[in-house]
């Protein structure tokens, strides 16, 4: 092969190489099909972080990143030794509440037995009295013994209510504090994928402090901009399709869950229609929890991918946008 045959084989080499590009480029740029729209976005999921209610040392973190983790699965203790103590001091004083109800209870019997017997001691007096047998003084006394076993009486019922108004004082001071213990043992509130440990143990923060930041798997979406024409057209639950760059072989279905109210990268106020068909609008496409579920173990976020979403409710899918799954 002489030198002007190789450069002839290498040239047409070469215009092959480049019709190729132009023909992926022509057919990129070429838009969706009509009735659909095409938007970049990035996958994204919600994010729940795990922090304090009240202030206090990390005794341990139990959540390793990258680890899923089911609801209320534990992810971390806080020290509570001081309000241990709190809880044994009020079981303690729920018990002496207790023990003066019973005290309480007894002294009612008992002063309930004196009223018995101050009433029968009046009766006799004035049984004497009518038959001449004892003066009107003597019956007097037995009134004034009646009176005051009444007085003690009721004053025994008194203290029978305060012992119990003291029980109920300290099952709810004991509640309380059972309540806070439990929020010194840190829970998932929903199942995720743990993606930071944003504390560790021994370290002392304040309420509100964030110790684990999960991601909820069940609810992944990609954000995506469309221009005014298009997103003003869009229903809530059309149907979308996702592409990731990570892996375009396959197709993921989505649907419009969320449309902005108001358009974004544009100035406040637009008053000619060519500026009005600059808006761009944010739109959610939610990927189907029932996805999410069967391919959780390798459901991850930040991946860049491309959108596409029907705008017409009567267009039909081409077969290149079907859905393809692993």
């Amino acid at each position: 092969m002489n030198r002007t045959t190789l450069w002839v084989f290498g040239l047409a080499i070469f215009a092959a190489l480049g019709v190729g590009a132009w023909l992926w480029l022509a057919d990129r740029d070429a838009g969706p099909p009509a009735g659909f729209a095409r938007a970049n976005g990035r996958t994204e999921a919600t994010r729940v972080d795990v922090a304090l209610k009240f202030g206090g040392r990390i005794a341990e973190v139990l959540a390793e990143e990258g680890a899923f983790v089911e609801a209320g699965a534990v992810v971390a203790r806080i020290e509570a030794t001081e309000m241990e103590a709190m809880l044994r001091a009020a079981e303690a004083a729920t018990r002496q509440a207790r023990e003066e109800l019973a005290q309480a209870d007894a002294l009612i019997a008992q002063r309930e037995g004196e009223l018995t017997l101050a009433r029968a001691e009046l009766g006799r007096a004035q049984t004497l009295l009518d038959r001449g047998y004892a003066t009107a003084e003597a019956l007097d006394l037995r009134r004034m013994d009646e009176t005051t076993a009444v007085a003690t009486l009721n004053s025994a019922k008194a203290a029978r209510a305060s012992a119990e108004a003291a029980i109920e004082a300290a099952q709810a001071r004991v509640a309380a504090l059972e309540a806070d213990l439990a929020d010194h043992v840190l829970t998932a509130p929903r199942a995720g994928r743990v993606q930071y440990r944003l504390a560790e143990p021994g370290e002392v923060l304040q309420a509100g402090g964030r110790v684990v930041s999960l991601l909820d798997l069940s609810d992944v979406y990609m954000d995506v901009y469309l221009p005014t024409a298009e997103a003003g057209r869009l229903a809530l639950g059309a149907e979308a399709r996702l592409t990731l760059d990570a892996a375009p072989e396959f197709i993921i279905p989505a649907e419009v869950s969320f449309v902005a109210a108001q358009a974004q990268f544009t100035p406040k106020y637009v008053e000619t229609e060519s500026e009005r068909e600059k808006l761009m609008f944010r739109v959610r496409l939610k990927i189907p929890p029932v996805v999410l579920a069967r391919y959780r173990e390798v459901v991850k976020t930040g991946l860049p991918g491309v959108a596409v979403v029907r705008v017409e409710p009567d267009a039909v899918w081409p077969e290149a946008l079907a859905v393809k799954l692993p």
